[in-house]
């Protein structure tokens, strides 16, 4: 069901990436998934990278919403079947952006936009999203999920 969801919407999930340091990307412990961050990348290059500002926003939301299907991604790779997923219930959204820049929620809006539209009231969340200096190979935005799931 929810792949026939991602194939109306026109995604593909990617090979979800393999991670840029010394962790693992997904744990799971009793009913609950962690998934770890994920950047904005595809076939092993980040493709939206630098400082975010009120010039580049749309760029930086379009930057979000490639983390979230990442996050799919991984969810898959772990699970199996996104049909698995109960709850999205937290994401933590992270922008590289300038020290002015103050749209922190609108650049995350994208990715959980996404998860509402794919998961409907399961999608529904707790957010947090900040402004740092910078991100993991200069990426943009890089959040990080966690998922409750069905045995």
């Amino acid at each position: 069901m929810i792949e026939e969801k991602l194939e109306t919407l026109g995604i593909k999930l990617p090979n979800p990436p393999t991670p840029a340091g010394s962790y693992v990307p997904a744990v799971k412990t009793g009913n609950l998934l962690f998934i770890s961050g994920q950047i904005p990348m595809e076939n092993g290059k980040v493709i939206f990278t630098g400082k975010v500002s009120n010039d580049n926003l749309e760029i930086a939301q379009k930057s979000a919403r490639m983390c979230a299907i990442n996050i799919l991604a991984q969810i898959k790779r772990e699970l199996g079947n996104l049909d698995k997923v109960t709850k999205i219930v937290r994401l933590s959204g992270f922008v590289n952006s300038m020290p002015e820049f103050s749209q922190h929620p609108k650049v995350i809006n994208p990715a959980s936009d996404l998860f509402f539209e794919i998961f409907g009231e399961n999608g529904k969340h707790a957010r947090i999203a900040l402004g740092v200096a910078c991100l993991p190979l200069d990426s943009m935005t890089e959040i990080d999920a966690i998922v409750e799931f069905s045995q």
